[in-house]
């Protein structure tokens, strides 16, 4: 079969691949880490307030990742390594996914209603979200746009706890900075495979402005001080020996990371990216469930 005779894709398949749905798996095991933790020691479970967590990541994982598609699209034509996406490539419309965007922003505060009759979610609903679609106009005026990412993430355990309980848990700033220490890091390893043309573009990374080799041990710095984070708060939170075994785990494979990638060799970045840091996430997420369960 050639090219030209492949059933086109769905709608829906499409606006997935273009949000890269399955990334979700970065960010959702925080929240729900989060919101675990809450059900087990200060709030009452309800299924409102389940579905409540699940349909705000997703929202605003699509809305952020949509406008950063919508945003980037001029940029994404001219990149050899992005030119095959949706918008430069024709297989979706700037405005079907400015579109998306807007509705799947509109979702995001509709379903802060679930969490009633707490009323911060929806009164914090519009700042976090212009946080949230800011990241993708940040690479233009500076290079710390990976840690704007990563505080974009690190607010999901601290908004989960906000939403189940309307207070907030001091031991979960140390998860919060791990994530933020963490997402920064995988996020510098994979912005160096476009070091160079965000350098033509005038375009502003770490990469692009330290170059590679200094980015990377940026990078190391970064996920040292995540793993530190994350012993933190095994210590500082309920969780206790379980936990901490799954944190050296994941400490272990964070050291795997920075091994598949070197400045001469940037081919397995993208497993770096995902492969690794889904292990990472969804792991920590079983092991904080089994520690509660275990009470060990």
């Amino acid at each position: 079969m050639t090219a030209a005779e492949q059933p086109r894709p769905s709608q829906l398949s499409l606006y997935l691949g273009l949000i890269r749905f399955s990334h979700t798996i970065f960010a959702l095991p925080f929240a729900l880490l989060s919101a675990i933790l809450a059900w087990s020691t200060v709030a009452p479970f309800r299924w409102q307030d389940l579905l409540g967590v699940l349909l705000c990541m997703v929202f605003a994982r699509t809305a952020a990742m949509a406008f950063n598609r919508y945003a980037d699209r001029k940029f994404d034509a001219e990149n050899p390594r992005t030119a095959g996406r949706h918008i430069p490539a024709g297989l979706l419309s700037a405005g079907s996914v400015l579109t998306l965007t807007i509705l799947s922003s509109l979702g995001f505060v509709a379903s802060t209603l679930l969490f009633w009759p707490n009323q911060l979610p929806l009164m914090l609903s519009v700042p976090v979200l212009l946080f949230l679609l800011a990241y993708s106009l940040i690479k233009r005026f500076s290079m710390l746009a990976h840690y704007w990412l990563a505080a974009a993430l690190m607010l999901s355990p601290l908004a989960t706890w906000i939403a189940l309980t309307g207070t907030l848990e001091p031991s979960l700033w140390w998860l919060a900075a791990a994530i933020f220490f963490w997402v920064g890091g995988f996020d510098i390893i994979y912005a160096c495979q476009d070091a160079d043309y965000d350098r033509s573009a005038g375009l502003h990374s770490i990469p692009a402005r330290l170059g590679i080799p200094k980015a990377l041990k940026v990078a190391a710095t970064s996920h040292f001080l995540c793993a530190g984070a994350l012993i933190a708060f095994a210590v500082t939170s309920p969780l206790s020996t379980i936990f901490l075994v799954g944190v050296l785990l994941m400490a272990g494979l964070l050291v795997y990371e920075h091994w598949l990638v070197s400045p001469a060799d940037l081919s397995r970045a993208g497993v770096a990216f995902f492969n690794v840091n889904a292990v990472i996430s969804f792991g920590l997420l079983l092991f904080g469930i089994a520690d509660l369960w275990l009470g060990v």
